[in-house]
């Protein structure tokens, strides 16, 4: 973006301030300036002179000869232009001047066998347009001898500079000046707006009307009557050329002037074709075909967000106007547009229609909601003061939930401790409100701030330590002279990862690593997903829900290239979205998950062996080998379901406590087939933060059993809606002290029991540490027992 040094000078005094020390502090403080422009220094050796006389070269019918003055010095000069002639002012390169259009130096030349020593100019040569007609020819107020910069007012620097996506306040000269106020320590002066309004009301020529007001939660208007369109006066061309921007006409060129001076984007309508002159903001719908101000008609799609009259769609939001309601030279009646749109609205619109404008990239990047109010009276002022304009009382501005401020907690101490140095508090007290924050409280160790609304990348503690490191200057971090290492264990992150990795390597299974990008019909089939607000491609959209999705992928094409027998791995985060808009970091979650796959077959056919398929066994006993190589001491329990649900026919969980640290099972057939696989596959996902909780449980050393244990074995008939989790726990809560352990060992389904019963039978251990039991204490107890769960579950004995 470019910026006008001459420009920024209106919010900020830097007297005592070089360009370059400018330039330095901009770039150090992460507004890189990419590059820069100094006019008086382009221009050096151009100045204006004075036509004395003019003949025609002896040697040339198409050429002149000319004598020209700067007041003290005559200048012979051969000229080709055809409207030159004695008695002009006109610009006039010396020897050693540099043309701007072209980069040649001028130096003194034999033209036809006349010396000429210097060139007379044209606006193409000096870069001022494109007419290369004729020379410059300029009025008698223009000083001979003064130089054509300091003349034409171009004696400014224009900085080229590079703004980071985060950074949307600083796409305008406030936003600039703001950061210079805060580096060098001087008031930032924002223009007040002064108006002088008419007694009619506002109300009674324009109506808003919001009906999307999640894509746009703000719209303010302002109108103003009777405008004189005309061309804008000398400086406001000049400081719109500086930037880049043609100049159009006083409305036009008012709009674009307080974009760049504010930020925020502006639309001029011609109020008398607003249809029932009342704007209503709403998605496109039907409405699929609209003629842009670059006289193009585009296809609109149906979720785009248009501003509407009374009739038709007369602009798309945030984009670009209609053909339909611009500025004309017969306009006379002005509703301006100051609002705020739903970035990633506006984003997706823009890249719909492949049309990017200067009011889209600042609108993609958010603008501050809480401002359109000024800029539009600002800009209602200057249409006034230029247009002869008159301002109607008041303005239509439709909030309907206001955007409030973040706040967030300071801590010096923890500055000092991010940073590694320690800031003066009254420097940080400084900067903090340089950059337009605000200190509500203010305690012995923390400062309470309220972030303005125009930072919206300033979300945390983090975030204000970084502003107040960049401000402060980078260059003024102190020298460490002396770094001393500690030999205290260190810990490393990423270890429990590794050792994960090598144990499933050494199990047999081949590591992948797939995009955390996936499309969004795969996200959401594992939970609420987040879509990435400028994606490239419809595969890549929405960010993972969980590692099975690329799992499944990567199965898929190894088996269309015929490797179908796969053991496969993978470590990655997931993302899950918890609330419908994220506003936060507390809106979504992040956990690091490990996926272990297997399908196709245990081992190849052989003359010795049959093929033998791959089953849920065999994820059960390498998921169990992961585990007791990871640790020596898991203590999971395993909890089984038989029933299906959207990924799973049936699966099984590993838990600790009461948390689940992983589950898996056979995937559906109805879900492979949504990625073309037609072999069963077998996954298990483990929650790697869980996984790494269990290296807290200590080993401990259990004493061998002395006595004998009794085992004695049941077998119920039970409705099938009962699970073997609820038995199993029900056996355990009524179980004396000398039952230890319940085992399921036989599931039997058959019709003669019916098609809603089945059989499970179950093997009980008991036992005494301090001596050896009878037949008798055991058959008391397992009578008890036999006969509780038949009553509990009206369950029927099967066999003992």
């Amino acid at each position: 973006m470019k910026i006008s040094l001459n420009w920024l000078k209106d919010y900020i005094d830097l007297t005592g301030i070089s360009d370059e020390e400018v330039i330095s502090n901009l770039t150090m403080s992460g507004l890189e300036v990419e590059d820069y422009e100094d006019q008086a220094k382009l221009y050096d050796k151009f100045i204006i002179a004075y036509v004395k006389e003019k003949d025609k070269h002896p040697n040339a019918d198409k050429l002149s000869l000319c004598k020209l003055t700067d007041g003290k010095v005559d200048y012979q000069v051969v000229c080709g232009a055809p409207n030159v002639a004695a008695g002009q002012r006109v610009v006039f390169a010396k020897e050693g001047a540099i043309v701007p259009n072209g980069g040649f130096q001028i130096k003194k030349a034999k033209l036809r066998g006349i010396e000429s020593f210097g060139m007379i100019c044209s606006e193409s040569e000096l870069n001022l347009s494109d007419d290369h007609s004729g020379i410059i020819v300029l009025d008698d107020s223009y000083e001979i001898g003064k130089s054509f910069a300091e003349a034409f007012g171009l004696n400014d620097v224009v900085l080229e500079i590079g703004i980071t996506p985060n950074r949307p306040d600083a796409l305008s000269h406030i936003g600039v000046a703001r950061d210079l106020a805060a580096i060098f320590n001087r008031e930032l002066k924002i223009p007040k707006v002064e108006l002088k309004e008419s007694a009619q009301d506002v109300n009674t020529e324009a109506a808003i009307e919001i009906i999307d007001a999640v894509d746009c939660p703000r719209y303010t208007a302002k109108v103003v009557k009777g405008v004189k369109i005309k061309e804008s006066p000398e400086w406001m061309k000049r400081r719109l050329k500086a930037i880049g921007l043609r100049p159009i006409n006083n409305v036009v060129d008012i709009t674009n002037y307080v974009m760049y001076e504010a930020g925020q984007p502006l639309h001029a309508f011609d109020l008398d074709k607003v249809g029932g002159k009342k704007i209503i903001v709403r998605k496109a719908g039907a409405d699929n075909k609209f003629v842009t101000l670059d006289s193009k008609e585009r296809v609109i799609e149906a979720e785009s967000l248009m501003i509407c009259d009374g009739n038709k769609p007369v602009a798309v939001a945030g984009v670009m106007g209609g053909e339909n309601s611009e500025i004309s030279a017969q306009t006379e009646n002005i509703l301006i547009e100051s609002a705020y749109f739903n970035p990633s609205s506006i984003r997706k619109t823009s890249k719909r229609l492949g049309l990017s404008t200067d009011a889209s990239y600042r609108y993609e990047r958010g603008c501050d909601p809480n401002n359109t109010l000024y800029v539009a009276e600002r800009a209602a002022q200057l249409m006034a003061e230029l247009g002869e304009g008159t301002i109607l009382k008041g303005s239509i501005d439709v909030y309907p939930e206001k955007i409030n401020e973040k706040t967030v907690r300071l801590r010096e101490s923890r500055t000092f401790r991010i940073l590694g140095y320690k800031i003066e508090r009254e420097k940080i007290k400084n900067i903090i409100l340089n950059l337009g924050m605000k200190i509500i409280a203010e305690e012995e160790d923390v400062f309470k701030i309220l972030i303005p609304t125009y930072r919206p990348d300033i979300e945390r503690e983090i975030d204000v330590i970084e502003e107040i490191a960049r401000i402060h200057g980078y260059e003024n971090i102190p020298a460490v002279e002396r770094i001393a290492n500690s030999l205290d264990a260190k810990i490393d992150e990423s270890e429990f990862i590794e050792k994960a990795r090598n144990t499933a390597t050494s199990l047999g299974f081949y590591e992948i690593l797939n995009n955390s990008l996936i499309s969004e019909k795969a996200a959401e089939l594992m939970g609420k997903s987040i879509q990435v607000l400028n994606y490239q491609s419809a595969d890549m959209s929405n960010l993972r829900t969980s590692l099975l999705q690329g799992m499944l992928q990567t199965i898929s094409k190894n088996i269309k290239v015929g490797e179908k027998n796969l053991r496969l791995f993978e470590t990655g985060n997931v993302f899950i979205k918890k609330a419908d808009i994220i506003k936060s970091f507390d809106d979504f979650s992040e956990s690091t998950k490990l996926i272990l796959a297997i399908t196709g077959s245990d081992a190849e056919k052989e003359w010795h062996s049959k093929e033998r398929a791959i089953d849920f066994y065999d994820l059960k006993g390498l998921v169990d080998s992961f585990l007791g190589n990871l640790f020596q001491n898991s203590a999971l329990r395993d909890s089984y379901n038989e029933e299906s649900d959207s990924i799973y026919s049936y699966y099984y969980t590993k838990e600790s406590g009461k948390e689940t640290v992983g589950s898996g099972g056979k995937i559906k057939k109805e879900l492979l087939k949504q990625f073309d696989i037609n072999q069963d596959v077998y996954c298990f996902e483990f929650d790697v933060d869980k996984l790494k909780s269990l290296l807290n449980i200590k080993s401990k050393f259990k004493e061998l059993l002395r006595f004998p244990k009794i085992e004695r074995d049941f077998a119920f008939i039970f409705d099938k809606n009962i699970s073997n989790s609820e038995i199993k726990d029900y056996i355990l809560s009524c179980k004396s002290k000398l039952l230890k352990n319940v085992r399921l060992f036989d599931l039997f389904e058959s019709e003669t029991f019916g098609s809603a019963k089945r059989s499970l039978a179950y093997s009980l251990e008991f036992y005494d540490e301090n001596k050896t039991l009878t037949d008798e204490e055991v058959d008391k107890e397992f009578t008890e027992l036999t006969l509780s769960v038949k009553k509990k579950f009206n369950a029927e004995l099967r066999g003992i």
